[in-house]
């Protein structure tokens, strides 16, 4: 952890991260509809000028702050992937599983998920950042699972599993009946004998 010298600054700790660090206790907390960036860049110690340098805007922010932690649950996903040598669909199905059981648990995602007007969009009306970087992330995974996919067959069969996961992340769902779905659509995107 990083330490406060003598002219208030924290040491140690990246200004990006920081920044990150206080959004998330904001949004984990409920308070993030009714913090301003001020109040925000001050309680990671650094001027508000700087946090609209670093990210442009408050929702530039909870951005980035979704997507570190999603970024984080996808490194789970993959590890998930590469322990197990499974067919593709059970694979997605598996990450499917293991995504909204994190979006049930993790307290951001849960947050995210059930949050108020301000943090909802960020999975829906103004998704495009989180999905993109997610999208590349499932498209690069299936593409070194499956070499025997074309591009086109990787890109899409990721962008369903992403956008179906992501839908019933929404919705109340059993977390292994989703997964049972989202894999048999996975499985019928594949061409036969794949």
């Amino acid at each position: 952890m990083g330490t406060v010298n003598g002219r208030g600054r924290v040491e140690g700790i990246p200004v990006r991260e920081r920044l990150m660090d206080a959004a998330y206790a904001e949004i984990v907390s409920g308070g993030w509809a009714h913090r301003r960036m001020a109040d925000i860049a001050a309680a990671a110690r650094v001027s508000r000028q700087t946090l609209y340098n670093v990210f442009g805007s408050k929702e530039g922010l909870l951005q980035a702050v979704v997507v570190r932690e999603v970024n984080a649950l996808l490194d789970r996903v993959v590890r998930l992937l590469e322990e197990k040598d499974q067919s593709p669909p059970h694979a997605v199905s598996q990450a499917t599983r293991l995504v909204l059981l994190s979006a049930r648990d993790n307290p951001l995602l849960h947050a995210v998920v059930t949050g108020d007007h301000e943090l909802l969009p960020v999975l829906t009306t103004r998704s495009e950042p989180l999905l993109e970087v997610l999208g590349e992330r499932i498209t690069a995974l299936f593409e070194e699972r499956c070499p025997e996919l074309t591009a086109s067959e990787a890109e899409a069969a990721a962008d369903v599993a992403l956008r179906l996961t992501v839908s019933y992340s929404l919705q109340p769902i059993d977390p292994d009946e989703a997964a049972r779905r989202v894999g048999a659509v996975v499985h019928g995107m594949l061409p036969a004998g794949r």
